[in-house]
Parts: structure tokens; C-alpha cells; sequence
């Protein structure tokens, strides 16, 4: 404690004093530093790596400003990754780095960004921020809320909003070009994960969606991307539990979010807030596996809003934002002699983060505002003795006139003044493929999901037999044919009902695809079909279980054909239903919306399906067009009456009969056309393409505008900054 103590005391002197560069290198003693010297020369990337499969280490030359590529043994300690720094966590025994990353230089210059109606003053989210970010290094974005990292994040990684402009030039190893796919991995703020899945079996399918190859390389690469995340002791866990089973933390979960874009190797790695709700030791173990990641060269830029003192001393470069303006960029302990030299020292038992964002957040003009007649007993409020506004300002124009921002602009140079090898598509995996990689994946989580499937199968086969005892024996008499019509219609209408036990799953299924679409490893049409082909099996079981209950114990007629039909239109009209499900949680992506406007959908399907009222007596307008036209339960209860009574008769008194169709004259409308059920039958299935078709449109335009879908924008700079 004396030694700290007395390094803290140092660094608060010299840091209060210091006024040239020379003079505001930090004690090589301090313990944030992690080489000595890194911060007396800006460094330049003359000497390029070779970008093969190696393990690259940057290193700063004594006396000279090249950064030469060395290879080094594999998995580094902790301390090599942090040399000087305060000891950490020791890795795991045997824990190797089995695979090396060739990462990628990225810079970016005079980099603005403008979104209509993002902020309440000006639509620069971003504005002229340069920076760049090096091979086997992590570069980190900090500031406070609405500062514009996210976007200044996204800009780089080329998932801006439609809405977005962006002005300024991106180079990746020193030249203008897209990334393709497959070159860089994006980690957005909040990934969904499939918790019925183990951490390897969802990291295997991921790996089956985006590479292309041989099922054992693929085995391959998943055990590396465990390994590199510190994912081995979780690897055969369910994601989320299972029964009485916890599931991961949000630590792990995080970790599995990152390992699934490792999968693909990628040279650039891009994470949105990676300490996102995680607690102080689940933070330091994500930013510990972050570093040991940034050892095998892959290069590292991310987001953060605050960080602990043992965090902060992991980080390599740190660009500092607020609203949008670019406060500061360059190494962690140079940031910290740059509030100091602006007159704002970091106090001794401070985090550095803590006082960075006190500096520069302007939330806090109101907590000092709301308490400016208290006053502590050990002294002001606030270490920082101006208003953050005036703060912004002087660190602003401390950092354009500091020799930090000239290395800044020297190396920005010497990174673009010399292309380097570009980015190489790594191919993409088959439709085929995927399809049916998405119909087996969503087989198994439907085989797992009871609450969902098992227990809504249940429910189904429940709900057949209350009605089938409700309506059981009923005979084939002339006065059985009203309860029997009541009878189709309530299993009709409840079980169509019921569907809503399948709103949370599908919902499931479309944020799935959202964030797989995002990192484009899935399609509008590839999902769909994929969730087509994996629902068949699924809803088949329910509609010949369900049927044959019903069938039986209301007495329908007793033949094979007659039965095979029921169950036929049963299974189509659930085909149709589970497509309404799909669309209504495709626009409304809220469970409570979802369900609300599911059930008043089906209400008004029910009230104009022809049995509370004879369809030809439903008021024209609204009510017979269109709803009783695009109402499916109206087609497929006209099918199963046509099913049950064209074709046969009723005995009125001694001599008359009548026919089936006579018998529902004042009931129900149906033709007397003996191929009219298949006719029913035909627009039933033709209304499940139709279901289809409409959530492919919304996938593809209404929920993927809400997506930050990758774009090619650095490929169309020049159209972009023509508008």
C-alpha cells in the first residue's frame, strides 16, 4: 500500500507540474504504464506486417517511430499483455492461443456524421473526429451518454442508419475499400442468444451460417473461439437453463455474444459496449479475455462509458468524446497528462474514467445546480471547479494545440500514405446450406422449448377434448345439425385462438434473425423458409392429434377419406394462422402489442366467419368486404362442413328427405359443389403463401430498416459526400 501510495503521490506532483512533452511522460514506476518510453516518439506504420496467419506484436523501437511485426509465442501471460501493470488474474494452466489473427490497420479523418433529429441543436452526432487503431491493440471510445460513440462506432464498421450521412475518409490498411465479409466482426450493445442451446452448439451453427468448408474445420475453429473467450468450463451449458438448470450470467453471455463473430477470424473486431450490465469482476475477466484476444493481432475498437481503475489499465489508445467533439485521442497515461496540463488533475482515489466523464458530462451541472447550497465537509462537491461546459472547452483547445494531436495527424498520414494488402472475402456459405442448417437448428430448440411447444401441444389436445366431450354424442339426426356447425366452429376459432402461446417463441425467432441479418449471416428468405420447414413437423403433430380427438368424440362421419381431410384443412389453417403470428410479430416487436392486436385479429376473423351470422346477411360494407374475405376461418369451416354434409342426406318424416346442403340452408353457407372443400382448401393454402410473402416484405423493409445492416459505404464515399 506504501509503494502505491507513493507512486500516486508521485504522479500527482508531476502531473500538476508538467508543461512541455518531454516533461509529461509518466514514472516509468506508475502503474498504469506498461512500456516504458511508448509515449516519448509517435509511432508510424512504415514497416508493415506481413498480414499472414502469425501472431503479430507491435512494438515502439527505442529511439525510433516503426512498428515492426514480430512473431511470438503463443498465448502470452497476463503480465506480457500488461507489462508493469498490477497483477491480475493468472490464466488458466494450459491455456494456449491456438490460432493467430493477421489484424488490420483503420484510420479515420476528419470523420463527421450527421443524423436529422438526433440531437436537439445540430444533426452532427459526430464531428471532424480523427483516430486510428493498430494490429493486436484495443483502441476504446469513451464519453458520456449521447456523445456519439455508438455512432462514431458504427461509422467505421459501416452500419449506419439510413437516415445517417457520413463525411470524411476511412482507410483500412491505407487504402479507401470495404470490408467484405467475413474481415471484420461487429458486437452490438444487445445480441440475442438462443438459451435453448448449448455455448457450442450455438457457436457450431453460427460457425455453419457464415463459413464455407468442411464440417471438422469448422469443429476447428468453434474449440478456438471457446478457447479464446475463456468459455471452456461453460461450453456444454445451456445458454439460458433449462427447468430447474441456471443458465449463463451476463458476463458469459456477453463472452458468447463476442466468440460467435471469432468464428470467422475476423482482422477488425468492433463491440458496442462490451461491459454492458456487467458487474465490476465479470468486467475485468471480459477486459482481461479482450486483451488476451488483441495479443493474437486481431485489432480491437470498441465503446465504453466508465470503467474501474484495473480496467482502465488495459486499454492501449482512448478516444474521448463529447457531443459529438473529439477531446482527446492517443495513449490511456497521455490522457491522463492532458486533463492534468489542462488544469484538471486526476485525484488520487479517483478512477481515471470516473474523472474524465466528471470533467466532461454535462449531467452534472444539474446535481451541482440541485445542490449548490450544501456544502461537504470535506470540501466542494466536485474536483472539477468550473461548469463542464467551460471544462469541454479547455480541453478541447488544450488537445488541438498539444503534441498529441500533431503525433495524431503524423501517424494518420504514415498510415495512409502507403497501402497496405486488402481485405480478402472469406466466402459465404450456400443458401441451400443455410436453409437447411436453420431448419435443423429450429427442430432442436422447438424439441427443447417446452413451455412453448411441448406445453402448447398439450393445450391443443386439452382445448380438443373439453369440446369434444362438450359436443359428444351428438348423432346424425336432422337436429344435431346446428350443434354440430357450433361444434366445428368454437374448435375452429379456440384452437386458432390458442396460437397465442406461440407469440413469445416467434418473437424469439424474429429477433434471432435480426441479429443474424445485422452480421449477415442469414436472409429474409433463407429465415422463412427455414422456419417453414422446421414448423411442419410441429404443426403437423398438433393438427393430427387435435383432429383425431375432436373426430371421434363429436362423432363426424365415420370414414378414412372424410377423416384425412379434416385433419388436412386443420393443418393448413394452422399453416395460415402461425403465418398471421409471424406478420403481427414482424410489426409489432412488443410481446403486449403483439398479443393484443393477435387477439383482436382473431375476434373480428371470428364474428365475420358466417356462423354469429349468416355471411350473406353480414353488413356489406366492412364486415362481409373484406374481412369475411380474408377472414381463413370462414374457408376452413366451410371446408369442413362441405366435408361432413355434401353428399348426404336427412329423412323428414315418413316419405321427404333432404339433402346436407338444404339441412344448412339457415345455418351456414356452403356450395352444393362436390369439389368445393378442395376449393376451400386451395385459397387456404394460397392465403399461407400469401402469409409468407407479406412477412418476407416486412423482413426485408420494415424490419431491416429498423437493422443496422452493413453497407459498402466506403466504397461510395465520394456519392455520398456529393449529396
Amino acid at each position: 500500500m506504501e509503494e502505491i501510495q507513493s507512486q500516486s503521490d508521485h504522479y500527482r506532483s508531476s502531473s500538476s507540474s508538467a508543461s512541455s512533452p518531454a516533461s509529461r511522460v509518466p514514472s516509468s514506476n506508475f502503474f498504469y504504464l506498461r512500456k516504458p518510453g511508448s509515449l516519448r516518439q509517435p509511432i508510424s506504420f512504415e514497416d508493415s506486417p506481413d498480414w499472414e496467419d502469425t501472431d503479430i506484436e507491435v512494438r515502439v523501437d527505442e529511439g525510433g517511430d516503426s512498428i515492426n511485426a514480430a512473431t511470438t509465442p503463443a498465448s502470452p501471460s497476463l503480465s506480457k499483455l500488461n507489462s508493469g501493470s498490477l497483477p491480475s488474474p493468472p490464466l488458466p494452466d494450459g491455456a494456449v492461443i491456438t490460432r493467430k489473427i493477421a489484424g488490420a490497420s483503420i484510420a479515420w479523418k476528419d470523420l463527421t456524421v450527421t443524423i436529422k433529429g438526433k440531437r436537439k441543436y445540430s444533426d452532427k452526432v459526430v464531428k471532424s473526429s480523427n483516430g486510428y487503431a493498430l494490429p493486436g491493440t484495443m483502441t476504446v471510445i469513451m464519453g458520456p451518454a449521447k456523445s456519439g460513440k455508438s455512432t462514431l462506432l458504427r461509422a467505421l464498421s459501416g452500419r449506419l442508419p439510413d437516415s445517417a450521412r457520413m463525411y470524411g475518409e476511412v482507410f483500412v490498411n491505407g487504402t479507401k475499400m470495404c470490408m467484405p465479409y467475413g474481415s471484420y466482426g461487429f458486437v452490438d450493445r444487445e445480441t440475442t442468444l438462443i438459451g435453448t442451446l448449448t455455448v457450442r452448439e450455438f457457436l457450431y451453427y453460427s460457425a455453419l451460417l457464415q463459413l464455407p468448408g468442411f464440417l471438422c474445420q469448422k469443429r476447428s475453429v468453434v474449440e478456438d473461439a471457446i478457447d479464446s473467450m475463456s468459455l471452456g468450463d461453460y461450453a456444454n451449458k445451456l445458454i439460458g437453463g433449462h427447468c430447474y438448470m441456471k443458465g449463463l450470467r451476463s458476463g458469459e453471455r456477453r463472452r458468447v455474444s463476442i466468440a460467435r463473430e471469432l468464428v470467422m477470424r475476423p482482422h477488425i473486431l468492433f463491440i458496442d459496449e462490451p461491459l454492458y450490465r456487467l458487474d465490476s469482476v465479470s468486467a475485468l475477466l471480459m477486459m482481461v479475455t479482450l486483451k488476451k484476444l488483441a495479443s493474437t493481432g486481431c485489432t480491437l475498437i470498441f465503446t465504453i462509458y466508465q470503467s474501474s481503475t484495473e480496467v482502465f489499465g488495459l486499454f492501449d489508445r482512448i478516444c474521448l468524446l463529447s457531443n459529438g467533439n473529439t477531446l482527446f485521442f492517443g495513449e490511456t497515461l497521455a490522457c491522463l497528462q492532458h486533463f492534468s496540463n489542462a488544469g484538471f488533475p486526476c485525484p488520487i482515489m479517483q478512477s481515471p474514467s470516473d474523472h474524465f466523464l466528471r470533467a466532461i458530462n454535462t449531467e452534472f451541472d444539474r446535481i451541482i445546480a440541485m445542490c449548490k447550497s450544501w456544502q461537504d465537509d470535506h470540501g466542494d462537491l466536485s474536483a472539477v471547479n468550473m461548469d463542464t461546459a467551460v471544462a469541454i472547452r479547455t480541453l478541447e483547445a488544450t488537445y488541438k494545440s498539444s503534441a498529441d494531436a500533431v503525433s495524431l495527424e503524423t501517424m494518420i498520414v504514415k498510415l495512409t500514405e502507403k497501402e497496405g494488402p486488402s481485405l480478402k472475402s472469406k466466402g459465404m456459405v450456400g443458401n441451400l446450406t443455410r436453409v437447411a442448417v436453420l431448419t435443423w437448428r429450429s427442430l432442436l430448440i422447438m424439441s427443447r422449448e417446452w413451455k412453448y411447444y411441448w406445453l402448447r401441444l398439450i393445450l391443443y389436445m386439452l382445448l380438443a377434448l373439453c369440446i369434444g366431450t362438450v359436443f359428444s354424442g351428438l348423432g346424425h339426426t336432422l337436429s344435431s345439425v346446428v350443434t354440430r356447425v357450433a361444434a366445428i366452429f368454437v374448435f375452429v376459432s379456440f384452437t386458432s385462438l390458442l396460437s397465442i402461446a406461440g407469440v413469445p417463441a416467434q418473437m424469439k425467432e424474429i429477433k434471432i434473425y435480426a441479429c443474424e441479418e445485422s452480421n449477415q449471416h442469414s436472409g429474409a428468405f433463407i429465415f422463412l423458409l427455414g422456419q417453414l420447414f422446421a414448423s411442419i413437423p410441429f404443426l403437423f403433430l398438433i393438427s393430427i392429434s387435435s383432429s383425431l380427438v375432436f373426430y371421434f368424440l363429436v362423432g363426424l362421419r365415420d370414414e378414412f377419406s372424410m377423416l384425412m381431410y379434416f385433419v388436412l384443412n386443420f393443418f393448413t389453417f394452422l399453416l395460415v394462422n402461425e403465418g398471421l403470428v409471424l406478420a403481427v410479430t414482424s410489426i409489432w416487436q412488443d410481446i403486449f402489442w403483439s398479443i393484443l392486436i393477435f387477439v383482436s385479429i382473431q375476434v373480428m376473423m371470428m364474428l365475420s366467419a358466417g356462423f354469429l351470422r349468416i355471411r350473406s346477411s353480414l353488413p356489406g360494407p366492412v364486415w362481409m368486404y373484406p374481412i369475411s374475405y380474408i377472414a381463413f376461418h370462414t374457408y376452413s369451416i366451410q371446408g369442413l362442413l362441405e366435408n361432413e354434409y355434401i353428399e348426404t342426406s336427412f329423412a323428414v318424416g315418413q316419405v321427404r328427405t333432404i339433402s346436407g346442403n338444404q339441412a344448412l340452408q339457415n345455418v351456414y353457407d356452403i356450395s352444393a359443389d362436390s369439389n368445393s372443400k378442395w376449393k376451400n382448401l386451395l385459397v387456404l393454402f394460397l392465403m399461407a403463401v400469401a402469409y409468407r410473402v407479406l412477412v418476407f416484405v416486412l423482413l426485408k423493409f420494415y424490419v431491416r430498416k429498423n437493422l443496422f445492416v452493413p453497407k459498402l459505404f466506403l466504397c461510395n464515399q465520394n456519392t455520398r459526400n456529393s449529396r
